[in-house]
């Protein structure tokens, strides 16, 4: 494998500094990596000029990394996915894509788990300000704030038409996003098995895409967000509708039965802590012989205590409170409640897909200068990387995204 001269000469020129005559040490770190590299590659080109081939031996992602910095690899293996998002806002590494970096990650997550989370002095912070994060009831308005309240002017930019911020499902690759999303909402409606002039609970209701759906329909919805952005506007679009209600309502105060509960990747909001008073509630919630429809985002069962002891990028810079969903546990849970566990379907590929669309919308109007002015040129690149972490994930299938019907039992 030979690297271009000039690229050879670029990386070279930014080997030395303080890190430099540790050289030996962080390619036995790199030796480690290609240890753990089942599938696909990593082709590095390294600070002291030098280009590693790491794992190669079976297909997968194909990814090129740069280490400008050998800091690089300290900050992943002190911070992991947080350390390695750092380092890439610090320029201390740069990939021409770095979606097939991620789903590398994700592919060999079994060989790569232990590099990719934080250890050490590094872990105890970010544990203690994830835990000052927690899902209570006050801590839930805060974290839900924190993520989409950031202005509806923000998301409207890069979303599609319908304001649908979940995973489509796609019929093929050149269906329109828009279509896509109809399709996922049908799906879910069609999981309530609800008749004209029934009533929906819809726990998570965003911007009101789903409770629009259903309310043309002939449905009853009392949709409930914690988010004041996302109130205005699903009631604004459902304005003069009937059977139309939105409050702003945390799901352990929801009173009164109803026919059918939706909840659209609400669950990953909750955190593990709190995953029996939501069970609870959707429980409570239904009338005897009800339907839940669910959409969740799962993590690969067999490495969720590693995942769950750590803190990641997403819950730190991104999402505070939020925790993916371990689906052998939830579904323990719930049928604990009394609601049985069906017809469950699987589409992390989708997600991918829609992941890629939104990037592109964002890029576009960030490029455009169509974002609202208060987010500045660090507020871009992280949602940029996010978008990418996620769709990494996705495409290397260590987390999922599924719908589930959970049916109480009379």
């Amino acid at each position: 494998m030979n690297a271009p001269v000039q690229h050879r000469e670029r990386v070279a020129s930014r080997g030395y500094g303080p890190l430099a005559l540790f050289g030996p040490f962080f390619h036995r770190q790199l030796d480690r990596l290609d240890r753990g590299i089942a599938e696909g590659s990593l082709e590095v080109f390294t600070p002291d000029g030098q280009a590693r081939l790491l794992g190669g031996s079976a297909a997968g992602p194909a990814a090129v990394v740069t280490l400008h910095s050998w800091r690089a690899l300290v900050r992943l293996a002190t911070g992991g996915s947080s350390g390695w998002y750092e380092a890439w806002e610090k320029g201390e590494w740069s990939s021409p894509d770095p979606v097939q970096l991620f789903a590398l990650f994700s592919r060999n997550r079994a060989g790569l788990a232990a590099r990719s989370r934080s250890r050490g002095l590094s872990l105890l912070p970010r544990r203690a300000m994830h835990w000052m994060r927690r899902n209570h009831r006050d801590g839930s308005r805060k974290n839900i704030a924190f993520h989409y309240d950031l202005g509806n002017d923000f998301y409207t930019r890069w979303l599609d038409p319908g304001m649908s911020y979940s995973s489509a499902i796609f019929a093929d690759a050149d269906e329109a996003l828009e279509a896509a999303q109809d399709t996922k909402l049908q799906a879910i409606l069609d999981r309530t098995a609800t008749a004209p002039g029934d009533t929906i609970l819809e726990i998570g209701c965003g911007w009101g895409s789903f409770a629009e759906r259903a309310l043309r329909q002939g449905r009853k919805v009392h949709g409930i967000t914690l988010s004041t952005e996302q109130k205005a506007w699903a009631e604004a679009r459902t304005a003069g509708m009937e059977g139309a209600r939105f409050s702003l309502t945390d799901y352990r105060d929801v009173a009164g039965q109803y026919d059918a509960v939706a909840s659209i990747e609400m669950a990953e909001a909750v955190g593990r802590e709190y995953w029996p008073d939501y069970a609870a509630a959707i429980a409570r919630a239904l009338r005897p012989g009800g339907r839940a429809a669910l959409q969740v985002i799962t993590f690969d069962d067999a490495l969720y205590e590693g995942y769950a002891r750590n803190v990641d990028f997403i819950q730190t810079y991104v999402f505070p409170g939020g925790m993916l969903l371990r689906e052998s546990e939830f579904r323990a849970l719930a049928e604990a409640k009394g609601l049985e566990w069906r017809d469950v379907h699987r589409f992390g590929l989708d997600y991918a897909e829609t992941l890629r669309r939104w990037r592109e919308s964002f890029d576009a109007a960030a490029s455009a200068g169509l974002l609202p002015a208060q987010f500045d040129d660090r507020f871009v690149r992280l949602w940029r990387y996010y978008l990418m972490y996620c769709e990494g994930g996705f495409r290397g299938g260590g987390i999922d995204v599924l719908q589930v019907t959970l049916v109480k039992r009379g």
